[in-house]
């Protein structure tokens, strides 16, 4: 039987791309790939390797979750190494539990290659440390798409009064609701929020506000997915650490002067 990988590919800048995963990247047959991920990664696999575009946009998926674990099934029973291609960490908001569990029910082998996931890797290329001995001694990865009910009443509680820095993932179309539940359960209103935009890219872009301001704010400066919001004191920390916004334009500088 062939064997099923699934891979992070990281947050975005090919060069995060973690050894391993090219290692795995260069053998395989088969790779099914998701839409968040480099296209530069891609240049790794074989030249007769086979690519299965099975990306997904919010509230529009090409490729239903159910085909892509047939799909893995199908390829590594020709005995194929299959690698399922994913943006950041296969095991962070990326199904990978799931595709794995499918694949360990046909009796099939797998290994997981973890990937650097944006919720920390946007924020360190933003200026953020997502933990900091003055102002942050815990750090929550947090699925921007919750839904109201009882039990998360209680959830929220415990993310806003519990938990020093927030990173929330896949939240933008969903910010008046996060903002509202964070102020009600306790958060102070001039929390410090940023929207990360294409983190670790040539296409970053960052936008600040406060937790009082960031629906306002996010729909002024027309903040879109795919953005890592960070909700914390550290993002205070931005204004004197920024590095690589300002050395990409640096370096274009450069480049424009040759």
């Amino acid at each position: 039987m062939g064997k099923v990988w699934l891979v992070g590919a990281g947050p975005g800048d090919p060069d995060l791309l973690t050894v391993k995963a090219m290692r795995v990247i260069q053998q395989a047959d088969v790779i099914l790939y998701d839409r968040l991920i480099n296209q530069e990664i891609l240049e790794y696999a074989r030249p007769d390797a086979e690519l299965i575009f099975v990306g997904k946009l919010p509230k529009h998926h090409f490729v239903q979750q159910d085909m892509i674990n047939l799909l893995l099934v199908k390829h590594a029973k020709q005995d194929k190494q299959v690698v399922r291609l994913k943006g950041g960490d296969p095991f962070i908001f990326g199904r990978g539990g799931e595709e794995a569990a499918f694949v360990v029910q046909h009796k099939l082998e797998f290994e997981v290659v973890p990937g650097i996931t944006s919720g920390i890797a946007a924020p360190a290329y933003a200026g953020i440390p997502v933990t900091h001995r003055d102002y942050s001694a815990s750090f929550a990865i947090v699925t921007g798409h919750r839904k109201e009910g009882a039990e998360e009443e209680e959830k929220w509680q415990a993310l806003a009064k519990g938990i020093d820095t927030l990173a929330i993932y896949m939240g933008v179309s969903n910010l008046p609701y996060i903002q509202k539940q964070l102020i009600r359960h306790g958060k102070h209103p001039e929390t410090p929020v940023a929207f990360i935009h294409w983190g670790t890219t040539e296409t970053q872009h960052t936008v600040t506000a406060t937790l009082e301001t960031m629906t306002e704010t996010a729909r002024e400066e027309n903040v879109l997915n795919p953005s890592m919001i960070v909700i914390g004191e550290v993002v205070r920390l931005r204004d004197e650490l920024q590095w690589f916004e300002e050395f990409r334009s640096e370096r274009c500088l450069d480049e424009a002067s040759v």
